[in-house]
């Protein structure tokens, strides 16, 4: 069974202002596929959202599973994207895939290289201030 993606409702009206801002970039498949998932996501309130959830500014390592190969990325803004320090764009199809979905998820998704079963092994978010 698939998993389904949670987000808050800040971050979900942020990522749906942010697909709209990009539909005529080079970016509409993975806009379109990032849509998709936040139609059928959980929206959580921020309080009640697991700390291992991927959200944009996360540290993600994760593992091909057919490839046993592992990365870590971390997931930003377009204008912040630079594959050198492993900062991908939330509208990059690798970000779009794993997005929303939590620590020992396992997802299968069409990436460029072909269709990838990635297994999230690790997220690190920056701690949110509670003040």
């Amino acid at each position: 069974m698939k998993p389904i993606p949670t987000f808050t409702k800040s971050e979900y009206q942020f990522l749906r202002e942010l697909i709209l801002k990009s539909k005529n970039s080079t970016n509409t498949k993975e806009a379109n596929q990032l849509s998709q998932e936040l139609d059928r996501a959980i929206i959580s309130k921020e309080s009640d959202l697991d700390s291992s959830v991927i959200r944009i500014n996360s540290f993600v390592t994760i593992e091909d599973v057919i490839a046993k190969k592992q990365m870590t990325i971390q997931i930003v803004l377009p204008s912040s994207a630079d594959l050198k320090q492993s900062k991908i764009s939330i509208l990059a199809p690798l970000s779009v895939a794993i997005i929303g979905f939590k620590e020992n998820d396992q997802v299968d998704w069409e990436l460029p290289a072909g269709i990838k079963t990635l297994k999230i092994i690790a997220v690190k978010n920056a701690e949110v201030p509670t003040s």
